[in-house]
């Protein structure tokens, strides 16, 4: 599906549910080195999050499949984001949830769609619509060997930080030194590198073990 974005077309795979709960936009790693809507870990999001009844939205990031425009190292992405979350906020008015408010939104992302993804939620924040919930997993902070240094803003202190004791990409100290300025426990997944191989299943566990309603 291609929705209008603020530079042009942004493709973005929608999933959903028979009874929705909520709707969850979940953001893919870094575009110029690989990251796609389909990158393993944003699917296990996905999965996770349709599994607790929600709509979900996996976009490409500018420059990726069908989405227009070039990267901006995260400034001109949040605002496709937050363009984004204006369309799926229509579009699914008229699928209230059961309580008969407005869907919940939730929000989630991978390494440079984690960082991506804080910058969306302050956004949401500072206009009165915040999120839910938010869900971070292998979060770009700090130095990033081969990309650059990211300043991840300030979330939730119920944000759901999972990071790889092994991240090669992303340093554990890179986002210990994040959360803690925030206060922010860091759930760490002894083992895990960045791509959290053979470990998927944890991502998706600690959800659903972990779900705000």
């Amino acid at each position: 599906m291609l929705v209008d974005g603020p530079d042009g077309n942004i493709e973005v795979f929608v999933e959903g549910h028979e009874n929705p709960q909520g709707i969850a936009l979940i953001a893919h790693p870094h575009p110029l080195f690989g990251g796609t809507a389909d990158n393993k870990v944003v699917t296990t999001l996905a999965r996770a999050f349709r599994e607790k009844g929600c709509i979900t939205l996996r976009p490409h990031f500018r420059g990726v499949g069908g989405s227009e425009g070039e990267h901006d190292h995260g400034d001109a992405e949040t605002e496709d984001l937050v363009a984004l979350h204006a369309w799926a906020r229509s579009r699914y008015a008229a699928q209230p949830s059961d309580s008969g408010a407005p869907l919940p939104v939730y929000l989630a992302g991978f390494s440079f769609g984690a960082y991506v993804t804080t910058r969306l939620a302050a956004r949401l924040a500072a206009t009165g619509d915040p999120a839910r919930w938010l869900v971070l997993v292998g979060t770009a902070a700090g130095f990033v060997e081969g990309a650059r240094s990211y300043q991840a803003a300030a979330v939730a202190p119920d944000t759901l930080v999972i990071h790889g004791s092994a991240d090669e990409t992303v340093r554990l100290d890179n986002v210990l030194a994040w959360a803690g300025l925030l206060n922010l426990p860091v759930v760490v997944i002894p083992g895990a590198d960045h791509f959290f191989h053979r470990r998927l299943h944890l991502i998706r566990d600690l959800i659903h073990r972990a779900w705000r309603s």
